[in-house]
């Protein structure tokens, strides 16, 4: 394959409120010729090995139907390189820090690149309203919230790190999900006890009229095996400016049958049945507030990034097909040359968090955070994210279906997101606000 190259590296900017202007109308205009709605190029780039943006997966295949997991719609694909270590080197251009370190660190660590399909779509009020937002939405002044913006993306043409960010924070999965999906914290030898999860999520900010219009969603999660952890409900409101409205969180103790505000649910506090291995703001590759890291949006990058994962969600199958010592399957996945933002997050001085640095590679076409490498306080590369992205093509929606976070200092990972052996997102059921109370959480727990 001919060498990539970089490009339309940008001049690097960090927030201020002067960064933080509207585009003109006129700007916004090349929303619908020069890029796409979702401010992605739509030309391919001149290798032709990243195709021009055609709108994406537009229907679902003649014999799915909603509740099935999903069926592959590139199957005949073959793969085009594998990556090893024995040539990464050829490819290092387009590959992550993160990237090569897996690849240095595990022997058997490959990566198998295949055709790109730019397969990401939305609903057609999702295209519109990131054109209309485009020239009203706003950062408020600490930078840690939003104004003027709803449904669509708020900054398709960002001017800064904090607009690409909260481009990934708000992006469109949905109107409501239920789902259930397994997590797993595999040991050196890759042994390991699921936990299986039931999720509920309420997406106020993708609604038009929503019923208060101070969250970004409402979030619940129940533990429903092991025995050892079953019963135990975490709910969280999540709001649109966490530094003048922090996030609200409640737990549900099975042992003391009682809901209880918690104050932990936030940052770099450990996530739930993580065995350390992750933070609450890994969570989705990244949620939360912003506010505790400058935000510098260093450009655009081709680089061979997990996509249209179909095979890794195939419900045929089983967990051990996947869970590997070190890392996941890598014969069960799929890489793709796509164009990405990439964003620089550095904390800031006097604030907390356990990683010093992050380094957000954030897809084009979706504003889905792909690949995430993150630094300890040494500034030392830790810990390496990747999102395992497919086409939810009955909403649609391109999301993750598995997300993998790797240790590189423990040499363990956490997986969370499985869902072979699980029933199938639900994105039609209809949800309020009223299912997301401490009250309702009270309630299911008795």
């Amino acid at each position: 394959m001919k060498k990539l190259i970089l490009l339309s590296l940008m001049t690097a900017c960090v927030m201020t409120p002067a960064a933080n202007a509207k585009v003109t109308p006129n700007e916004a205009k090349k929303l619908r010729n020069e890029l796409t709605p979702m401010g992605a190029e739509r030309a391919g780039n001149k290798e032709g090995t990243i195709p021009a943006w055609t709108g994406g997966i537009k229907k679902t295949p003649k014999d799915y139907k909603p509740g099935e997991h999903h069926r592959d719609p590139f199957v005949s694909d073959k793969p085009l390189l594998t990556i090893t270590q024995s040539n990464y080197r050829d490819y290092a251009d387009h590959l992550t820090a993160g990237q090569i370190a897996l690849i240095k660190q595990y022997p058997d660590y490959k990566i198998n690149v295949y055709p790109t399909h730019r397969s990401a779509s939305f609903p057609q009020k999702i295209y519109d309203f990131s054109i209309k937002n485009a020239t009203k939405a706003e950062l408020t002044q600490d930078g840690a919230g939003l104004k003027n913006a709803s449904v669509g993306v708020p900054f398709p043409i960002p001017q800064n790190g904090l607009e690409a960010i909260w481009n990934h924070l708000t992006r469109y999965r949905g109107d409501s999900i239920k789902r259930e999906y397994v997590q797993v914290t595999p040991t050196e030898d890759g042994n390991f006890n699921p936990v299986k999860f039931e999720q509920e999520s309420l997406q106020y900010y993708a609604q038009e009229h929503p019923e208060r219009d101070n969250f970004l969603f409402l979030y619940k999660q129940r533990i429903t095996s092991p025995a050892a952890l079953a019963g135990e409900v975490l709910l969280v409101h999540e709001t649109s400016n966490q530094v003048v409205d922090p996030r609200r969180a409640w737990r549900y103790d099975p042992g003391r049958r009682r809901a209880f505000r918690t104050p932990t649910v936030a940052y770099d506090a450990p996530a739930l049945a993580s065995d350390g291995l992750a933070t609450i703001d890994n969570f989705d590759m990244f949620s939360g507030s912003p506010d505790r890291y400058n935000w510098e949006l260093k450009g655009k990058k081709e680089i061979f990034v997990p996509y249209n994962a179909y095979r890794l969600h195939s419900d045929q199958l089983d967990y051990e097909d996947i869970i590997r010592p070190g890392h996941i399957n890598q014969d069960l996945t799929r890489y793709e040359l796509h164009r990405v933002w990439v964003v620089e997050a550095t904390l800031k001085e006097l604030e907390d968090n356990i990683y010093s640095r992050r380094t957000f590679y954030l897809d084009e076409d979706s504003w889905q955070a792909l690949l995430v490498d993150h630094y300890d306080e040494q500034g030392q590369l830790w810990r390496v994210g990747e999102a395992h992205a497919i086409n939810y093509y009955e909403v649609p929606v391109l999301w993750s279906t598995l997300d993998v976070l790797h240790d590189l200092k423990a040499q363990r990972y956490i997986a969370y997101g499985l869902d072979n052996q699980e029933d199938m997102y639900d994105f039609s059921e209809s949800m309020t606000y009223r299912q997301f109370t401490s009250s309702a959480l009270r309630r299911e727990g008795r």
